[in-house]
């Protein structure tokens, strides 16, 4: 039976919320063109946080995008890397995964709010499809447009913002270093620490070390000083093979790893950034790649392997 209109729900008490992370993630296909993967995989966390992937078959970044409701309003964070609907119908998914929520929760004037943990391309392509969605609210990819709208003064980055979606009150976290609007989110309902692309098990490109430093200090020290279920970034690159990563555009990538990650393995990004801080190039770790101001010749070497890896690839088709 639905609840009443706009009864509240208590997003403190209990928190933070038993939820599952026990899923099986589409890893794409040998040939992307024959793959039966839907365009996006979605995976409800817990009633009120959904997980989506783009599927590989669309697009070779694969990034997770992330849905949380409040009592107000809801958050999609972050849009993937593909803009056209009919390849990638974020909107349509969207709209359909609200009113689902809707008719458990039913509330007058409900908004949605499209923001971003960085605005890197493959996490703001889908930005247009809500444009013109009534009761919703699109934050632009830049940092003036960030700091303005979730509240931060002249303290960037080292301001902790509040962010309401009405009983489920995020915590905002300016992020820079491997992208100057990157920020982190931390959910108290579920315990999750949304670390974007600065922390995931990947290829961590850091442009601006310093400030990739600093922004890992700043995320131990908040972590230490609250209670975090898992470490969730946006993307998977690293295989259970410690230390091995799958080619830059692969779209198979049956061995990758989980997602998420521990509060301890966020420590060692740290760690190994405060070990390599001295060092300009590719540092290899059991569960993370760092790239510490990747120059042009380690950038093209980059690409050419993952080149090498989709040639060899047609072959075998």
């Amino acid at each position: 039976m639905n609840q009443r209109l706009d009864e509240t729900i208590d997003f403190a008490t209990g928190a933070p919320a038993a939820g599952s992370l026990d899923v099986t993630w589409i890893h794409g296909a040998r040939s992307p063109k024959r793959s039966g993967d839907p365009k996006i995989q979605v995976h409800r966390y817990d009633e009120h946080t959904v997980i989506l992937r783009q599927s590989k078959s669309v697009h070779y970044e694969a990034p997770f995008l992330f849905l949380l409701f409040g009592n107000d309003r809801a958050l999609l964070l972050d849009t993937g890397a593909t803009a056209e609907p009919e390849k990638f119908p974020l909107r349509q998914t969207v709209d359909e995964l609200i009113s689902e929520w809707l008719s458990r929760h039913p509330r007058e004037g409900y908004q949605l709010v499209v923001a971003h943990t960085h605005g890197h391309g493959d996490h703001v392509a889908g930005d247009p499809q809500f444009a013109g969605r009534p009761a919703t609210t699109i934050v632009a990819r830049d940092q003036e447009a960030v700091r303005e709208f979730f509240g931060f003064t002249a303290e960037w980055p080292d301001q902790i913002v509040d962010f309401d979606l009405g009983g489920r009150v995020l915590e905002v976290i300016g992020s820079p270093g491997h992208h100057g609007a990157a920020v982190t989110i931390h959910d108290p309902w579920t315990g999750i620490l949304f670390t974007g692309d600065t922390v995931l098990p990947a290829r961590l490109y850091a442009f601006d070390f310093a400030a990739f430093t600093s922004t890992l200090d700043r995320l131990v020290d908040f972590a230490a000083a609250r209670t975090v279920t898992h470490v969730l970034g946006c993307h998977v690159e690293m295989s259970t093979r410690p230390g091995h990563d799958y080619p830059l555009g692969a779209t198979y990538q049956p061995d990758e790893r989980a997602p998420q990650m521990t509060v301890g393995q966020l420590t060692a990004v740290r760690d190994a950034a405060r070990q390599v801080g001295h060092r300009k190039g590719v540092h290899v770790f059991d569960d993370f790649i760092i790239y510490n101001e990747p120059g042009q010749a380690t950038m093209i070497r980059m690409l050419a392997r993952g080149l090498a890896h989709r040639l060899r690839g047609l072959v075998r088709l």
